[in-house]
């Protein structure tokens, strides 16, 4: 896309003539000993510089600039922005200069006043609750930033950035969406008539390199021996889903468990938002699209995840059963694609059973209740249930075998549970802790030539 189309679509229409005046000379108020603190006024003095600069930067720019060559095109916007102040004869200090120029190459080429905040690794959720208060999330506490946007249209600006490359759109006639950013992160966006706050966007950021095994192990999530036991599990094509509330860490578990997959299998995903970030060679990766402007043209979940049945998978993954789709996933993993995996919303393993009987009787078919119980008893052989704490951090609670029918009741049995001992500093202080039994698909991880330690189920583990 030329850079001239990019700023249109994300640039107001201008509608006064940029102004060419010389400003005065000097835009800071002049020194006292102290740090000025930052008033109405001088926000809308350094506000007012900044949109005239970047007007008259933008006109001066090669509309056929490349903005993918990020390097040059900053380069050139540098070239431009000191050419700009010395005809202009604007005297700025050192950081006001940076702080300007920055703010102009975030407008132009990224998303405005939240790059500081994308750029923080620090920072795991960004939450922008209309133009003046934007909350982050930082080692699972949130915080109120000093950072503002300067009206609503400035925050549908950036969220018409984040969703135009997607094709897709939000306005008040489709005024929500799902999408994501270049490096993954997932996006939710609502505005007006619906948000009564303004425009509403929540990024939920992904590490640029994927959390592995070891790093879960490294922040308390789970032990080595259950680390252990559920790559066990995935190299020996066990059904698995992985259940928990919202912010729980279900799609984190869930890329690190696809991780154990073996390179030479197919891997298909399916997701609202594409977010995993498999390693394997041979993965491709599906993603549905919502209805267009007619509301025509729409493809769910449950479309993809049959239609995937077609593409000759050896491991299905979708991102979260939330409807109907789930049916097919069930139906999938009883006709021969061992090892799939998916996420679901619950709050405990037992509940993660109903949830799944609900989300089938969504797809429209007239099932009895037992049929499906009989679907989900055979289909799931493990669920491993997540859970984020009071102190913020995520740890996996419960991982429990799915064992069979019994009368009409599904069986299940806990192999692991997370027993909290106490509080310190703070920070929850538990274990993850065998319960003794051995789990009955053990037979099943023999087979696949996996070795797992005698004592795995009995030993008691801290962390």
């Amino acid at each position: 896309m030329s850079l001239l189309k990019r700023i249109e679509r994300n640039q107001q229409p201008a509608d006064k003539e940029v102004r060419t005046g010389t400003p005065p000379r000097a835009v800071r108020p002049k020194p006292t000993g102290r740090r000025p603190v930052p008033t109405s006024q001088n926000r809308d003095a350094f506000r007012d510089l900044k949109e005239r600069i970047q007007d008259k930067l933008i006109a001066e720019l090669d509309p056929a600039m490349d903005v993918s060559r990020t390097d040059e095109v900053r380069q050139t916007i540098q070239d431009l922005f000191d050419q700009i102040l010395t005809q202009e004869n604007i005297i700025l200090s050192r950081p006001e200069r940076e702080r300007l120029f920055e703010g102009i190459v975030a407008e132009i080429l990224g998303f405005g006043p939240l790059e500081p905040l994308l750029a923080d690794e620090n920072v795991s959720e960004i939450m922008v609750n209309g133009p003046e208060k934007v909350f982050v999330e930082r080692k699972g506490k949130l915080s109120k930033t000093n950072i503002i946007f300067e009206n609503n249209e400035h925050v549908m600006k950036v969220i018409d950035r984040i969703v135009s490359p997607l094709g897709r759109r939000v306005d008040e006639s489709s005024p929500y969406v799902d999408a994501r950013l270049p490096d993954g992160s997932r996006v939710n966006a609502i505005i007006p008539p619906l948000a009564l706050n303004g425009p509403t966007l929540t990024i939920r950021k992904f590490e640029k390199d994927p959390l592995t095994i070891e790093d879960l192990v490294r922040f308390g999530s789970l032990s080595p021996e259950v680390a252990e036991f559920l790559k066990a599990c995935v190299m020996a094509r066990l059904n698995a889903v992985v259940s928990g509330g919202t912010g729980s860490g279900k799609t984190t578990l869930l890329n690190v468990l696809s991780s154990f997959i073996p390179n030479d299998e197919r891997i298909i995903t399916v997701e609202n938002a594409a977010e995993l970030q498999l390693r394997q060679e041979h993965v491709v990766t599906l993603e549905s699209r919502p209805a267009n402007i007619e509301g025509k043209g729409e493809v769910s979940i449950r479309d993809l995840v049959i239609n995937t049945l077609r593409m000759r998978p050896d491991r299905i993954v979708v991102g979260e059963c939330r409807a109907g789709e789930t049916l097919d996933m069930l139906q999938a993993m009883n006709t021969g694609h061992d090892g799939s995996l998916t996420t679901a919303h619950a709050n405990s393993p037992r509940d993660v059973l109903s949830r799944l009987e609900t989300m089938c009787l969504m797809a429209g078919m007239d099932l009895p209740v037992r049929a499906i119980r009989e679907q989900v008893a055979s289909a799931v052989d493990l669920i491993v249930q997540q859970a984020r704490m009071r102190d913020g951090s995520r740890k996996i609670v419960n991982v429990t075998e799915v064992q069979g029918m019994e009368g009409d009741v599904i069986v299940m049995s806990d192999i692991f549970v997370f027993e909290q001992q106490g509080v310190e500093n703070g920070k929850i202080i538990g274990r993850l802790k065998p319960t003794g039994i051995r789990p009955k698909f053990s037979e099943r991880i023999e087979v696949a030539g996996i070795n797992l330690p005698a004592n795995i189920f009995g030993a008691r583990t801290s962390f």
